[in-house]
Order: structure tokens, then sequence, then C-alpha cells
């Protein structure tokens, strides 16, 4: 049958291929324009009302990141002469890291005591100039046990491991400061750990993070991206069973992963680790379209037609089926522009655009390449050809069985879904493979917690931090938040202020309670920070009104589930007990406690308009409601059955659920679209009934589902072995959900079209 785009391509292949190949070229020199950015708070978009609450607690107390270095001797105690020497070696050699604002450690906390009558003494707790004998460090020891702000955040409660906090206070400006840091930090450490090999070494903290989350594309890529292309090497190598096409196929999934990338570069986008994904997940995708080409060429071939002739046949029965694929998994991509995080609508917007660049050079530049070379006709037929007549043959014979057994085994699964529970953990996005997540798990298990909540809590004017009530409010917030599970330590400026008043009252002991009064507490106030050293001033702990102070409760080991519910009770707290000083918890760590939830609800609408607007497609496309909504039964059920394995399995899943059934819906599509065109092509052209254009769907484009869905998986399955736990998620959860449409379209799908399409002729349906 004539097809003239075919046609056209074969008669001008020199030339398409000349174009392609300058476009292509092109658009991948913007690959040199691309950038990573190092910043972690690019998972949360401006209109996110956790992000506003950060921002402006940073605008009182200004925006810090900080370093955190943990040492833990090998005697199990700190407190001996050798570790206390190195402990202020280190203090004084961290104020050299680039942008420190601050260092806190055991040797330099700001220990007030008496002097006289009146005198207050502000000195560091340890002092370098004094020797440090036995009795000199039992003193160190027990004034540091004694101090709220001390023991679990710098120093271990068994005294086996003490910590360093470094202040970082990055430029704007300055998109390196960061690695300026990182790097720093780390030669430093390493300097430490060679020279003091008695002294295990730990470095975490926020800008370490952010080095992370820059850097993870560019480690990611260099694994996965060809592990995927390897993997892709033997899929369509196998199947295919020539060595040129199959290096064809290859070079043009690179060339659309080139064009993609390169295109983001020219439009000025940003990288980060929400996006990492996409040079895998494009191929992936892209290798579908060429190996439908190819397995319709094959066969044409294998019939008797011309090479050239079997070019034109395969994109004649392909190109609007490609067409509709290619769209259909573009729109469930671009619905992740619903999603809250930015990095995910980067991310639908690159794989997007990568798949229709895909979808433009499989009708181009392969049947155009194809024309340069001379294939192989088959001389038998395939085992896996065979295997799919057998199959159709079977699906017809027990269609009735399949229906009721597909029907169950969907409900069983689907039911799964009521297990899971939305959970993560931000300190655990990265897998124990990156030393970042090793040193974290030691320093929550051993020191302190690395996740905070954050509460600014208001007094009714300037100068009202001093006031008796505002500080009897704040001391039973701060003793309430100590005493919930997980929260390892609280600081706030009561704990200050009743240090004060026993140093004021000769250290008395019994005097460990806040001033009775604004004017003393006031006075006590001003001689503290008049006596603390530069860097080690109030300015993190109260405004510059002194009229709010911050309340910072470190969590260790809890979930996101875990912090979202100890806010709640939190803000319940205040809102009970203090309705005055109410406030919303705040901080890094409640951002991301709530992304994943944010982002599941505003997926949800995009997952809605993705499926309706999928949905319009194929009914437009098929030319036929009825089949079109059959349509719709093995595209929606695949992401419920695979969530619901995971919720047997598994049961937790965080982040990459609010994507996984955006992305899949688009995807699965892929196989029923090719499923129905050939259905219908034979319903039409060929007047077959139903049961004989299922046998010949399963014969025609059998062996080509099973080839792209098993490239598909395999591809999916390789984000798996992602250290970024979002894209390992996704990608388990997209193979599984791969392998279940598959089966839903050969047994499910099938059985569905054989109990309501039950005339004689459908030739009014598209294709």
């Amino acid at each position: 049958m004539p097809y003239p785009f075919g046609e056209w391509i074969v008669r001008h292949a020199r030339a398409v291929f000349a174009v392609s190949l300058i476009l292509t070229l092109v658009a991948m020199a913007g690959m040199s324009k691309l950038q990573n950015n190092p910043d972690n708070r690019v998972f949360f978009g401006k209109d996110n009302p956790q992000l506003q609450a950060l921002e402006l607690l940073e605008e009182t107390y200004t925006r810090t990141d900080n370093v955190f270095i943990a040492l833990a001797p090998s005697s199990g105690e700190v407190f001996n002469s050798d570790t206390l020497n190195v402990i202020m070696e280190l203090t004084e050699a961290a104020w050299q890291i680039p942008f420190s604002s601050r260092v806190d450690s055991l040797s330099n906390f700001q220990h007030t005591r008496a002097e006289g009558n009146d005198d207050l003494v502000v000195n560091d707790l340890i002092d370098q100039e004094r020797d440090l004998s036995a009795a000199y460090i039992e003193q160190i020891k027990q004034i540091a046990l004694g101090k709220p702000f001390l023991v679990n955040r710098l120093i271990s409660e068994d005294t086996s491991v003490a910590g360093l906090n470094v202040t970082i206070l990055k430029p704007e400006d300055n998109s390196t400061a960061v690695y300026e840091v990182a790097a720093y930090a780390g030669r430093l450490v390493e300097d430490f750990s060679n020279r003091y090999p008695q002294i295990e070494f730990y470095i975490t903290g926020g800008t370490l993070y952010d080095v992370a989350f820059s850097d993870l594309p560019a480690g990611e890529n260099k694994v996965l991206v060809p592990a995927m292309f390897g993997l892709i090497l033997i899929t369509v190598g196998l199947a295919l069973r020539t060595v040129w096409a199959t290096v064809t196929v290859l070079m043009l999934i690179a060339a659309s992963v080139g064009v993609a990338m390169g295109m983001t570069g020219w439009a000025g986008a940003v990288l980060n680790a929400g996006t990492a994904g996409a040079p895998v997940i494009i191929p992936t995708l892209c290798v579908a379209h060429c190996v439908h080409l190819m397995v319709t060429i094959r066969q044409r071939m294998a019939k008797g037609y011309e090479q050239r002739d079997a070019i034109i046949e395969s994109l004649r029965v392909n190109t609007i089926p490609i067409l509709i694929t290619s769209i259909t998994t573009a729109i469930g991509f671009l619905s992740l522009n619903f999603s809250d995080a930015p990095p995910f609508r980067l991310l639908g917007n690159i794989v997007a655009f990568g798949v229709l660049v895909g979808c433009v050079l499989s009708l181009t530049l392969l049947p155009a390449v194809l024309t340069f070379t001379r294939l192989k006709k088959l001389n038998r037929k395939p085992v896996l050809a065979a295997l799919m007549a057998s199959l159709g043959n079977t699906v017809v014979r027990f269609h009735r069985s399949l229906l009721w057994i597909m029907g169950a085994l969907i409900v069983l699964l689907t039911l799964g879904t009521t297990k899971i529970t939305l959970d993560d953990n931000f300190l655990e996005y990265f897998s124990d493979k990156f030393e970042i997540t090793r040193h974290t798990n030691f320093v929550e298990d051993r020191l302190t917690g690395l996740n905070a909540i954050e509460y600014s809590l208001p007094a009714t004017d300037a100068g009202g931090v001093s006031d008796p009530h505002y500080l009897a409010d704040v001391d039973q917030f701060v003793e309430w938040l100590g005493a919930q599970k997980s929260v390892t330590n609280v600081g706030a400026i009561s704990h200050v202020m009743k240090e004060l008043n026993q140093s004021m009252h000769g250290d008395d002991p019994a005097y460990y309670r806040l001033p009775e009064s604004r004017e003393l507490a006031a006075q006590y106030l001003l001689m503290y920070e008049m006596s603390l050293p530069y860097g080690l001033d109030l300015n993190n702990t109260i405004d510059v009104s002194k009229s709010q102070s911050r309340v910072i409760a470190l969590i260790r080991d809890a979930s996101s589930a875990e912090m979202r519910e100890l806010n709640a009770r939190a803000e319940q707290w205040l809102q009970k007990h203090t309705p005055d000083r109410f406030v919303q918890g705040s901080g890094l760590s409640m951002i991301f406690a709530y992304v994943s939830e944010r982002n599941i609800n505003s997926m949800l609408f995009g997952s809605l308009i993705a499926l309706v607007a999928i949905s319009f497609m194929l009914i437009l496309a098929l030319r036929s409601v009825k089949i079109g909504l059959v349509s719709l039964l093995p595209n929606l059920v695949p992401a419920a059955m695979a969530l619901g394995i995971w919720g047997y399995v598994a049961g937790e899943v965080g982040l990459s659920v609010a994507i996984v059934v955006a992305i899949t819906l688009g995807i699965v599509v892929d196989d029923t679209v090719h499923f129905l065109s050939k259905y219908l092509r034979a319903r039409r052209e060929q007047g077959m009934r139903p049961e004989e254009a299922i046998k010949n769907t399963f014969e025609t484009v059998g062996v080509a589902l099973v080839i792209t869905s098993i490239a598909l998986m395999a591809g999916f399955a390789v984000l798996y072995f992602s250290g970024f736990k979002v894209n390992s998620e996704m990608g388990l959860l997209s193979a599984v959900t791969i392998v279940i449409a598959l089966i839903a379209d050969f047994f499910f799908l099938p059985a569905v079209l054989l109990k309501v399409d039950r005339g004689n002729d459908d030739s009014s349906a598209g294709f």
C-alpha cells in the first residue's frame, strides 16, 4: 500500500541524514553550558509555605549552613589530655574554613562563673594556658556534662564522642562557595586523621549535603548511563541479530539524549539531583520506537518484501502509533509540571522533549540510515515469534478464565496500596555508598540528631526576651520538647538565663533558675553579651531588637512522618499553653518532612490532567469511544498493582511515589497503543473477527512489545542502583509497573476486547 511519507524519507535519505546530523550537533553543543545547582533547597517551590517560613526565620537570624565534625577516640573517652588537645587544635583550625562565621566546640564553649560579688567572668571551657592535669580534666568533664547546650550536641552522654560545629555564612552570589568549604573541610579532616590515627574523624553537615546533591548527576551518569546503554545493546542486539542495525539504534538514542541535554543547556536550565535520571530515562523510552520499526522491517523482509519496501511499510504501520505513544509519554512527563518540587518539573520537561526528539529521529534519521545498509533476511521464524503465536492462541482459548483471574489479581494487588505509608528521611536520601551517609549515620547513632525543628517565639515588645513571663514560657516549652522521643538536645535562651542567674549568685546551684525581674534579666544578658568573644555572640538565638528568640530542637533518627507528628504536637502545645507565643515549626528538615506530602497532593491533580489528556488522545486516535475507554483499563491498573506490591513488601514509600504514577501512565500506554493499532488494522484492513485479530496481533507486534518492555524495564531497573533514594525507588517502581503493564496487555486487554468487541466489522475505528 503506498505511503508518501515513507517513500519521501527513503528517496531523500541522504538529505534527511545530513540535516538531522547538523541539527543534532548544533543542539548537542549546548551541553557545554550545563551547570549543577549545589543548593538542596532546589527541591522546594517559591510558594512552599514551609520554605517561606524558613526564609522569614533566616531574615531574622541570618541564613546559615554548617559543617559538623565528630571525633571518636579509640580509647572510648573524650576527656583525656590527648583528645582535648586535638579538639582545641581543630577548633582553631576550623576558623580557617572559607566563609566560616562561628565555631562551636567543647573547648570554646563559653562558661560563666562568678568573681567577687558582682562580676561575671565568661571564658572558654578549656583554658589553653592551663596544664591538662587529671584534676582539671575531671573538672571540665563535670561542667560539660551539666550543660544542656553541650550534652547530646557536642559531647555524647557516655563521653565517647565529641563534636565540633562550624557555621558557614556563604555569600548569595557565589555558587562555588560550597565546593570551597567542602574541599577545605575535607582536607582539614584528612590532615587531622593522618596526624592523629588514634582518633576517628567524621564529617557531615548541610554544606556537605549541598555538594552531594550537586555532584550526584555527574557521578551517577558515569556509571548508570553506560550500564543502561550496555543493557540496551544486549537487548536490541539479541532481538535484531544484526550489528549495524543495533549500532544505528544506539547512535539514535544517544543523539536523542544529547539533543535533550544540549537544549537544556541552551535554555540555561540548571541540573540537580532530581534531574540525574533524565539521561537514563530518555534512551530507555526512545529505544521502543526503534524496536517497533526494526521488528516490522524484519518481519516484512521475511515475508518477501525488498528492504526499501519493508522500510516504507514499517513506517506506514508504525508512524501513527509511534506519534501517539510519544505524545502520551510526553504528556505523562509534562504532568510533572504540577509537582511542588522544581527538580521534578525540570526532569519532566527534559524527558518529554527527549522523547519527542527520539520520535522525530526514529521516523526520519533511522529509516534514512537503514537505506544505506543491507539487512539480512531471516531464514527461519524466530523462537520468540513462535512463542507469541502460541501465546495468542492460548489467550483466545482461555480468555474468559483469564478475565476472571486477572480481575481477581488486580483487586488483590491493588488492596496492597492500603498498607502504604508515606514516609522518608532527608538524611537517608543518599545510600551508604556515599561517605556523607556513613558519617551522618555515625553522628546520629553516637552523638546527636542532625535533623532540627526551629521555633522563633515572639515576645510582646522590643527587649521582651528578658521578661520573666516570656522566659518562663520558653522554658516550659523547652522542657516539654526535651522530653519528647527522638529529641536529643534543645537549645534556647532560657538555658543561658538560668546559668547567668546561677553565676551571679556565687555559682550556687539553688539559683539555677530564671531571673525574677525583667531589669535583672536584661542586665545579666547585657553583661554576658559584652563578655562574649568575636563569633560566639547570641545573634543566632536572639534577634537584634530582642523581641523574639529561637528554640532549636535536634532530632535523632526520625522519619518525615515522625517529624511532622512531633511538630504538630509542639504547635498544639504552644497553642494551648502559650497562645501569645504560637508560631509554626520551621527549618530545612521540616521542609523536607512535608515535601513528599505536598508533592503527592499536587501530583494527584497532575496525574488526573494527564489521564484526561491521554484518554482524549486515545479515543480520538482510535475513533472509538468504546475501544478508547477499554484501553484505559490496562493503563490504569499497572501503577496501582505495582504500588500494591510495594505496600505488601516494603510498606513505606517516599518522594518517588509522587511522580511514578504520572510518568508510568504515559509509558504503559505505549504497549496498549501498539497492540490496539495492530488489532484494529487487522479488523479493518483484513476483515478479521476479534479472535483472529487477537492472534494476528500477537504474531505481528508481540515480539516488539516483549523487547521494548524488557528494554524499558531494564532501563528503569538501572535507576534502582542509583545512590539517590528518590531515583532508586522511582526506577524500581517504574520497572515493576512496566512488567505488570506487559502482563496486562497480553492477558487482560485481549480478554476485555473479546468481551466488548463482538461486532463483525470495526472499520470505523482508526489507525
